[in-house]
């Protein structure tokens, strides 16, 4: 009896209306309800201000509200002066984001109506995300809350009604589309991820170390990032030191944002291109060679200078561009020139780099290039001589094509660090000479600066660390979907 009343009420959830199912329906239907909840003039978190400012002792004049959101909720830990609130408020601000982004992206799939070679299963994973992501947040508020309460010392801090209700709707939506999901898994023959673990546990032990250590040195320390919104000191440490928002990133801004990107940028869209460009048409020279020494004298000698030290570097550097017996300025002047004061005069120093930059990665960035053209079939070649193709037609029409997608792999790995940029190279051969920061003055150059010379600069150094990951983020992840529409064949994901 149990059994023939789940399958009608399966069979009720998979009615078709309109051409979508009517659990998918009532799915969206509660993510259009999570999303109203979630706007911000709606507030989560409850708060009694006067016995707040009471407890805390803070001043009369502390904007303390009654009610926030969770995406406001920072403001109330920044006029309270409880620091070891902010970390997780940071946390549930995001998770909040992502449960948006989910439900967002429900509500888009629903309204496509687009069905994938193995039917609804996308959109069910997409709705058991949304869902699954709104009961945490609601679970993880009820434990802020108390653990916030704990903090202050008394009970000031309470929920909306609505956190309890949506936990409860989120929860019972999540295991309607569960049940959905598993009669459509049947029918497509999938066994989900936990069936895929028992067939497979071998290997997916074997990728334990792999998960530890990408966890103890990747993730672990970017919990570091919360640096960038307190005003730390030793005293308090990280979790207890006063929260600070976004002044360490406007401080940021007004000072050095506009220059340290535009310097970070260009110096980096050249490595790349110009770089790139160079190890391929070296790659190809090498590969037409035919004298087995001599290639492989070449492949030595331009490789050889990857490994020279950047100190050695800026040794060779000193000593060529120095005003008074450097070697350039001996010769200009033995040529009836005049002297060049290199160190005082910004405008050579992005050629000087740039320059040196390709004489130290081009014989490392050629093998890459060249490790794929001693890859392609030379069957090819073969058979374009015979149609009468001369060298430079082969290299356009079969070497030139096929590396191609090594070198949009190359690029999308590059962009991924476009806001980072080659510190040896730059601290060395610039170093400290005020002078030249106009033109030369990186983000790494200037966390490392002022981590280094300003007192209790950890809040700014991260702030700008932060911005470099993010802003790389973004645009990796927006190139990868605009090559992945082109050909998702050359995608990295």
């Amino acid at each position: 009896m149990k059994m023939e009343t789940n399958n009608q009420l399966v069979n009720k959830l998979e009615q078709e209306y309109s051409g979508r199912k009517c659990g998918i329906l009532i799915a969206a239907a509660v993510s259009v309800l999570v999303l109203l909840c979630s706007l911000p003039v709606w507030n989560w978190i409850l708060v009694n201000a006067s016995e707040t400012i009471q407890v805390l002792g803070l001043k009369e004049s502390a904007k303390i509200a009654s009610g926030y959101t969770v995406y406001d909720f920072l403001g109330f830990v920044g006029e309270s002066k409880k620091g070891s609130l902010g970390m997780a408020a940071m946390l549930l601000l995001i998770w909040a984001i992502a449960t948006v982004y989910f439900h967002i992206a429900l509500l888009v799939k629903v309204a496509l109506n687009k069905k994938g070679k193995k039917g609804n299963l996308s959109l069910y994973v997409t709705a058991q995300s949304a869902m699954l992501f709104s009961a945490i947040l609601s679970i993880a508020l009820i434990g802020y809350v108390m653990f916030a309460n704990g903090q202050i010392g008394a009970s000031v801090i309470h929920l909306s009604p609505v956190v309890y209700v949506l936990l409860v709707v989120t929860l019972v939506v999540y295991l309607m589309i569960k049940v959905m999901e598993k009669r459509e898994m049947k029918l497509y023959k999938e066994h989900g991820f936990l069936a895929e673990l028992k067939r497979n546990k071998v290997l997916f032990l074997m990728l334990v170390p792999t998960v530890i250590y990408f966890l103890i040195n990747n993730y672990l320390p970017m919990i570091g990032s919360y640096f960038a919104f307190t005003n730390f000191n030793f005293r308090d440490g990280l979790w207890a030191s006063p929260f600070y928002g976004f002044k360490n990133f406007e401080y940021l801004w007004k000072g050095d944002l506009p220059r340290l990107i535009r310097n970070t940028v260009a110096y980096n869209v050249v490595f790349i291109f110009i770089g790139n460009a160079l190890q391929i048409v070296f790659a190809i020279l090498v590969s037409q060679v035919t004298v087995k020494w001599f290639k492989k004298a070449s492949q030595t000698l331009m490789f050889m200078p990857y490994f020279v030290s950047f100190v050695i570097l800026n040794v060779l550097v000193y000593n060529l561009f120095e005003f008074d017996y450097g070697l350039v300025n001996n010769l200009i002047t033995k040529l009836g020139g005049s002297k060049i004061d290199f160190y005082n005069k910004p405008a050579y120093w992005p050629l000087l780099i740039t320059a040196f930059y390709i004489w130290k990665n081009i014989g490392y960035g050629m093998v890459v290039y060249l490790a794929t053209i001693m890859g392609i079939d030379t069957e090819l070649y073969e058979a374009a001589r015979v149609d009468g193709a001369n060298v430079f037609q082969q290299i356009r029409h079969i070497t030139l094509p096929l590396l191609k997608p090594t070198f949009i792999i190359l690029l999308l790995y590059a962009l991924g660090s476009i806001m980072k940029g080659q510190f040896e190279l730059f601290y060395q051969m610039v170093g400290r000479n005020g002078l030249l920061y106009n033109l030369t003055d990186i983000f790494d150059t200037y966390v490392y600066r002022i981590t280094t010379t300003q007192p209790l600069s950890i809040g700014p150094g991260t702030a700008a660390g932060l911005f470099q990951s993010v802003f790389g983020f973004i645009l990796i992840v927006v190139v990868n979907w605009l090559v992945k529409r082109k050909n998702s064949e050359y995608a990295l994901f």
